[in-house]
């Protein structure tokens, strides 16, 4: 699946050298307008966004990047302001600009960010993300601009207001980030932990993919093997039920990505291994994720009720027909310990899945009714190798008959 990420009201520096500076604690730099600053230095660092610059005062605080590095304004000179480096460190590439939320007044989703849709919708992607969600407005905004496709939102929760109105958000959303480099600059980097656990719950208690994201291997951008405490925190994340990690820095500007995704699919294998996953399903309900809407109450209790059945049964796999993916997505949030087959005959719904937690796909032909469905699902679950003759396995169906997705049918097959 492809998941391109819009930029949103992100301010940006001028690009650094390629392997990037060092910023010494107590130096003195200048901030500079982007358009006279066509590339930044240890000495000038110009701003993407002019206006930014021009509204800087004595006494604000800048951070760079994920907030590693902090300026404090010392004042101006003429377009340019001085500032002195409060904590230093490295910094390479286009970093992140952050800086008093008095002095940036941008709505989201940009009008660069509505340019970029349009060329996104038109090339058919899996999913957007959408950056500095504030409310449910914010993704029907992207939702309008996109029209009429179904491409999934996916939104970066990274602001005080995203929190604020995190259910919101969620109920609106296909899907949600913990997007922790922003959210960590703008929030007391203590609540984070604590803000991580409860959108990654909130998320899969709606039956959203949640993605935690951001140096999570931070040191392997330049190392060959992460930290003791960057280990445990991917580990955690697993622990916390996300569906997905992501790397950022650690692979686009990294030494070495193949190392680092293979030392992060070591952790996550290994730490699935310790997740609870019968007290985690066990503590899900159906109201709150179905709310008052009549075909998600029923998909909501039919997945529970298979969930129950496969774990009853000791069944060797849940397969999952689905026609948009919804199907196999709200088995997901309930993270059954045995594997999850979504059969569907869309690819493009087989590549959206990717980011849904135990998710394998097989792609199929379409079926004409429910009992065909099943047949075939169970014959090419078969024919792959992801089961085998006399194995027990729950197989989950949506209607043909209603207009939106809805799984109402739930059957125990022995596999012949």
């Amino acid at each position: 699946g492809i998941l391109p990420d819009l930029p949103g009201p992100k301010v940006r520096s001028s690009p650094f050298p390629k392997r990037g500076v060092v910023l010494h604690s107590g130096h003195d730099l200048v901030l500079a307008p982007g358009s006279s600053t066509p590339t930044s230095s240890a000495a000038r660092i110009g701003v993407a966004v002019d206006e930014i610059v021009a509204d800087l005062a004595e006494g604000d605080l800048v951070s760079l990047g994920d907030g590693g590095v902090t300026l404090a304004v010392l004042g101006r000179r003429g377009e340019d302001v001085i500032a002195r480096v409060r904590s230093g460190g490295r910094i390479m590439g286009r970093v992140g600009v952050t800086v008093p939320a008095s002095r940036i007044q941008f709505e989201t989703p940009t009008l660069e960010d509505l340019d970029r849709i349009a060329a996104l919708a038109a090339e058919d992607v899996e999913a957007i993300a959408v950056s500095f969600v504030r409310g449910a407005e914010d993704l029907e905004a992207v939702r309008d601009a996109i029209g009429n496709s179904n491409t999934m939102l996916v939104a970066k929760i990274e602001t005080p207001e995203a929190i604020e109105n995190l259910d919101a958000i969620v109920r609106s959303a296909d899907a949600v980030m913990v997007a922790r480099g922003d959210l960590g600059v703008r929030l007391p980097l203590e609540d984070v932990p604590s803000f991580q656990k409860q959108i990654i719950r909130t998320g899969v208690r709606f039956g959203r993919p949640v993605i935690t994201a951001t140096q999570m291997l931070e040191s392997m951008t330049t190392a060959p093997v992460p930290t003791r405490a960057e280990v445990t925190d991917v580990a955690n994340a697993v622990l916390d039920g996300t569906s997905a990690v992501m790397l950022s820095g650690e692979t686009a500007i990294g030494v070495n990505p193949v190392l680092v995704v293979s030392t992060m699919a070591r952790i996550v294998t290994r730490a699935e291994r310790d997740f609870d996953y019968l007290n985690w399903g066990a503590s899900l309900g159906v109201q709150e994720v179905a709310g008052d809407q009549p075909l998600r109450r029923i998909t909501a209790a039919v997945t529970g009720a298979a969930w129950r059945a496969a774990l009853e049964e000791d069944a060797a796999a849940i397969v999952a027909c689905t026609q948009s993916g919804a199907t196999a997505r709200a088995i997901s949030r309930f993270r059954p310990s045995m594997p999850i087959i979504a059969v569907t005959p869309n690819e493009r719904v087989a590549r959206q899945l990717s980011m849904s937690w135990g998710v394998e796909t097989l792609l199929s032909v379409g079926s004409a009714n429910t009992d065909e469905s099943i047949w075939r699902a169970m014959q090419q679950a078969l024919q792959a190798g992801l089961v085998s003759p006399g194995n027990i396995v729950v197989v989950l169906a949506g209607s043909t008959y209603e207009q939106d997705p809805v799984a109402d049918t739930m059957r125990i097959v022995r596999v012949r």
